[in-house]
């Protein structure tokens, strides 16, 4: 009797540990990923189509939500856009540039999801977006034009190392802020559409 006491006691214990460990596990994870800027985020996500954990994932991989970053390739902000994307953005919104509002979160928040939105509509996978997001456009254009790097319209054996991991950490991310904070967004599993 005693040794099945003991027993259920170390089963009972286990159990609460596990419990506890999750939880805090869980509190850690969001501290590391956190949502900040959530209004915007919102209304740009469904202005452009863009999943929320997606624009998140960028947020936190390109600048860690440091509103005044500046990279030193010069991309500025929280999703970090150069000014000569900013530029050509621009033209397709119409709108006056003005370099100085990439440090604005609404501004930056907004035309990083516009490009997210435009080199989606183009390569039609996340992570392939990801990379033209890192590497730029013609250059993901011109692996894909490659056998080597093509996949059925995917990239693979991403050649830069730097693209690589960022692809890599976005796309980790994006599953992060999925799983932490949304049942059911429409991400990670898009398919190249024919």
């Amino acid at each position: 009797m005693k040794k099945t006491l003991t027993i259920l006691f170390i089963l009972l214990l286990s159990c609460l540990v596990a419990t506890l460990v999750g939880i805090i596990g869980e509190n850690i994870n969001k501290k590391i990923h956190p949502m900040k800027y959530s209004e915007n985020v919102e209304y740009y996500s469904k202005l452009y189509d863009v999943p929320e954990p997606i624009i998140y994932a960028v947020i936190k991989t390109e600048s860690s939500f440091k509103a005044d970053a500046v990279s030193p390739a010069g991309a500025i902000g929280l999703m970090q856009i150069t000014p000569d994307t900013f530029e050509w953005l621009c033209t397709k919104t119409g709108e006056t540039y003005d370099v100085r509002l990439l440090k604005d979160p609404d501004t930056n928040i907004r035309y990083g999801t516009y490009f997210l939105s435009l080199l989606h509509n183009e390569f039609r996978a996340w992570e392939t977006v990801y990379a033209a997001y890192n590497a730029g456009r013609t250059r993901v254009n011109g692996w894909l034009d490659s056998e080597e790097y093509n996949n059925s319209g995917r990239l693979k054996n991403i050649p830069i190392k730097e693209t690589r991991e960022y692809v890599e950490k976005v796309t980790k991310r994006a599953k992060t802020y999925e799983k932490l904070y949304f049942e059911e967004a429409k991400t990670i599993k898009d398919a190249v559409t024919e």
